[in-house]
């Protein structure tokens, strides 16, 4: 029990705020993830007649999307308050991507992933803020890389349903199904939610942030210094280009870039890469639900770790491991190696979520949504790049212009790139 006052409050578990940022980023990664397992559907589909080129445009579009809805919401949950950012989000992208599968032609169909993509932007930044704010100091790359495992689980349910969802309904189906998280998350996450307490108490709301201190087992709120919601708005802006966090800024958003470009051009591209170099789409469906699986329990690991030994040195490691194993596919080695390193490259790519964390933490809290909403946002310069990038590379490639191997070492040059950045960041200033 905690006592707010005089008044007894039953304790409640921090794991339910864990529990319900997981599920939204399921949905959030779900969404995502169906464009590359529908990629090779699409270039099939006559009607539309495709390039690879044209195919990576499309998926850039809903990544263009987040970008804008990354920076706007991400700086609005500071003056709004994440709860109602993260069920605004949840609803947008639940009713905007069924829309999607109903698109009568390309531009319509990229007009829409442009939409979806805008409510997808706030759902990230929102959830890693309040799962840190939620979780124990030395907990919090583990509980981060746990929450943000649910991106990958999304990317594992889009492969599954994808294996047995497109050969019967196409690739519309799978968008159809991006309508559940109206029905099943939602309803939840009103009820069950909570709100920031940094948030409250910088709004001048302490009751408010007490009460839900005391229920969730946190430290009480210190009052605001006089600061209103607008001045705070502004000050969370103002210390990222303050000189104390201006260098780890800029750095950060480069590495997220890197990041990025990892995590959307190989869910993109690794199918079609696999096809073309002779696997049957059911085979190719299948390295990509390796790659995420890899990816949960990988991620989830090295957050455990990161929390032990130092986040800097573990973030590092990860993105070479992500360099070796997308080098490991120009061997083309035997099934089984080839699996194991499509695990251990989705485990590498995937080195974003101990990046937000490593972000989430580095900045104070009034700031931090702020920090983590600019950062995803610029990340997904490289998001939007990553698609069209494979594309580019796999065309190249098609036409002779560069050898079959760059498939892969597109992607891993850049990979040894920000595990280079990672330790030209500042160490952390408080």
């Amino acid at each position: 029990m905690a006592v707010t006052g005089s008044v007894p409050t039953r304790v409640r578990s921090t794991w339910w705020v864990l529990a319900i940022c997981w599920v939204t980023i399921v949905a959030d990664g779900y969404d995502l993830i169906t464009f590359g397992s529908v990629l090779p559907d699409l270039l099939a589909y006559r009607p539309w007649g495709l390039t690879p080129a044209q195919a990576g445009q499309l998926g850039g579009l809903a990544l263009l999307g987040t970008l804008v809805g990354g920076v706007a919401v991400g700086t609005l949950t500071d003056v709004l308050g994440r709860r109602r950012i993260m069920l605004g989000c949840l609803v947008w992208f639940s009713v905007a991507m069924p829309l999607t599968g109903l698109a009568p032609n390309p531009e319509i169909f990229g007009l829409l992933r442009f939409v979806t993509g805008l409510g997808l932007g706030g759902v990230v930044p929102t959830a890693i803020a309040l799962t840190i704010e939620y979780s124990p100091t030395a907990r919090r790359q583990l509980r981060n890389a746990v929450m943000f495992s649910g991106y990958s689980v999304g990317g594992v349910l889009a492969a599954v349903l994808a294996i047995v969802v497109l050969p019967v309904g196409g690739f519309r189906a799978m968008f159809f199904i991006g309508a559940a998280p109206l029905v099943l998350v939602v309803p939840v996450a009103y009820r069950l939610l909570p709100e920031s307490v940094a948030f409250l108490a910088a709004r001048g709301r302490m009751a408010e942030a007490r009460r839900y201190a005391a229920r969730y087992g946190l430290e009480p709120p210190e009052p605001p210094s006089g600061a209103t919601a607008g001045a705070w708005r502004l000050d969370s802006v103002r210390v990222l280009f303050s000189g104390r966090y201006l260098r780890a800024t800029v750095l950060f958003w480069l590495i997220s870039v890197i990041g990025l470009l990892l995590v959307y051009g190989l869910n993109t591209w690794l199918p079609e890469l696999m096809r073309r170099s002779g696997y049957s789409m059911g085979s190719s469906l299948a390295f990509l639900l390796v790659f995420n699986a890899g990816a949960v329990v990988g991620v989830i690991g090295a957050g455990a770790l990161a929390d032990r030994v130092g986040e800097r040195t573990v973030i590092c490691g990860s993105f070479l491991v992500a360099a070796v194993s997308v080098l490991v596919f120009a061997l083309r080695p035997a099934t089984a190696p080839l699996l194991v390193a499509a695990a251990a490259a989705g485990f590498g790519a995937n080195t974003q979520t101990l990046v937000n964390a490593f972000v989430g933490g580095y900045y104070p809290a009034s700031a931090r949504a702020t920090a983590l909403g600019w950062e995803f946002a610029v990340g997904r310069i490289g998001a939007i790049l990553g698609p069209v990038y494979g594309g580019v590379i796999v065309t190249a490639v098609a036409t002779g212009a560069l050898a079959p191997s760059w498939n892969h070492y597109a992607f891993a040059l850049p990979a040894l790139l920000a595990a280079g950045l990672v330790l030209l960041v500042p160490r952390e200033v408080r």
